[in-house]
Parts: C-alpha cells; structure tokens; sequence
C-alpha cells in the first residue's frame, strides 16, 4: 500500500491519499490539486516531488 501527504508539497494541506500503488495515488491527487489548490497543470517537476514522497504505508 503506498501513501502520501499533500501537506508535504502544499503546506498547510491536510489531505492525505492512499492507494494500492503510485498510478493510484496520482489518480486521486490529480483531481485534488485541481479543486483545492487551483492546480491545472501537473508539470514533470511536481510530479517529481509527488513521487519522491509516496511512502510505503
């Protein structure tokens, strides 16, 4: 199961995802960055940084 928090990239997000693997976890974060941070552009450096921060949960 791997995990990641939002908060590690956005400070002061709260929101957390977990998902079976990494395809998993970007599906949800996708979506989130686009509604809560007004992210509609997921360049390869933050999806860089993403990566570099799923955890195995």
């Amino acid at each position: 199961m791997k995990h990641f928090a939002c908060g590690d990239v956005i400070p002061g997000c709260d929101a957390t995802f977990t998902a079976p693997d990494e395809g998993g976890i970007f599906a949800q974060v996708g979506p989130h960055a686009a509604h809560a941070h007004g992210v509609t552009e997921v360049t390869p450096e933050l999806q860089a940084a993403v990566r570099s921060l799923i955890r195995s949960a």
